[in-house]
């Protein structure tokens, strides 16, 4: 499974911004997807995620409220829509994958990150 994140940028303090992750293979029903982030200095942190079986998103509380996960089946993506977006969100975000069949906690497959800089 490959994992393409895209749309990071510069963004003053308030404002939104949308991250979409592009999967190799269909992620409906298979992978439960999550997005996490890395700050300057920072432990890789979870930001969000979306079940395999589709119904169920969960956030951390940092970004609860704010942030939304989202799945388009049809194109394979995920997309995560940051909004009221503050100085600490800055970090390079990651999307991941984890099929259904892990055991374990751990994401199975992992994007390249694309950076989330707020100024502000």
């Amino acid at each position: 499974v490959q994992l393409q994140a895209s749309g990071g940028g510069l963004v003053q303090a308030g404002g939104s911004l949308r991250l979409s992750c592009a999967a190799s293979v269909r992620t409906s029903s298979s992978y439960t997807m999550g997005w996490f982030r890395q700050a300057p200095g920072k432990a890789r942190e979870f930001v969000g995620g979306i079940h395999w079986s589709g119904g169920a998103s969960y956030y951390a509380d940092s970004v609860k409220g704010r942030f939304t996960i989202s799945r388009d089946n049809a194109k394979n993506t995920i997309d995560l829509q940051m909004s009221s977006l503050k100085p600490e969100d800055t970090a390079v975000y990651y999307c991941a994958a984890k099929s259904r069949l892990s055991k374990g906690p751990e994401y199975d497959y992992w994007g390249q990150g694309t950076q989330v800089t707020v100024s502000s």
